[in-house]
């Protein structure tokens, strides 16, 4: 699988992909490599290796190449969606959270949160979500809110509000666009109205990428209210005395 990926590489496209996924000192991608490989390659590689052994997928998930990192979740993924066998499942479920700080850009938690975590704990209790909610760690937390997309897909609001509303104050920007994403996906696919109310509490002080992610699926006039309130926060902000 590793011959395949490099066969695929574009090494006149590395620089700009580590730029794409902030890999400079003190980014949040510090320290990744890349081959820069397509995602519609890797996927096509994937499907080539989808019976990989999990130990294979394992050595894949610590590699310091980013594509063999995401091709492995491919992998991982897609094995997890076609076995109803709870042993495997359970294996790949406990295999990606002992890899979880391998997981470690927007890409490679948004291409398996939702199909592996969410996937396993659907029929289990979802306390899970909330201790990657309160983790230190950044790709932890946006696991736990991109997981509920699982549930939002299938029109159960609760849970991607209840970690939307844990990480609401959260200060680290690819968490306010996935808490808005997740916000706006619930609006169109589970509950507008757990997205009016959501918005009814916090539009005024969420962070404004947050709020406009929310919005964005939203008719303009709606979406001029919900901005405007956070425009009121603001500007009584600025006239507040110190």
């Amino acid at each position: 699988m590793r011959r395949a990926l490099r066969a695929q590489a574009r090494p006149d496209q590395v620089a700009g992909a580590m730029r794409f996924f902030k890999c400079g000192p003190g980014e949040y991608g510090e320290g990744d490599q890349f081959l820069s490989v397509t995602v519609p390659a890797q996927r096509r590689i994937a499907r080539t290796f989808r019976d990989l052994p999990l130990n294979e997928a394992d050595t894949l998930l610590t590699s310091r190449i980013h594509e063999e990192r995401l091709t492995a979740l491919f992998i991982l993924v897609d094995q997890f969606s076609r076995t109803d066998d709870e042993r495997v499942r359970g294996r790949i479920f406990r295999l990606f959270m002992k890899r979880l700080r391998f997981v470690n850009n927007w890409d490679l938690v948004d291409s398996s949160a939702a199909q592996i975590v969410g996937g396993w704990i659907a029929d289990k209790p979802r306390d899970l979500l909330d201790r990657l909610a309160r983790s230190p760690q950044l790709w932890s937390r946006r696991v736990a809110m991109i997981a509920t997309f699982h549930f939002i897909y299938r029109g159960d609001h609760r849970d991607a509000i209840r970690i939307a509303t844990l990480l609401v104050n959260d200060d680290h920007d690819l968490i306010h666009k996935a808490v808005g994403w997740m916000l706006r996906e619930t609006g169109k696919r589970a509950s507008a109205e757990a997205l009016t109310t959501f918005l009814e509490r916090h539009a005024a002080t969420m962070p404004r990428t947050m709020l406009r992610y929310a919005i964005e699926r939203l008719p303009a006039p709606e979406r001029q209210r919900w901005m405007s309130m956070a425009g009121q926060r603001q500007e009584r902000n600025k006239i507040r005395p110190s």
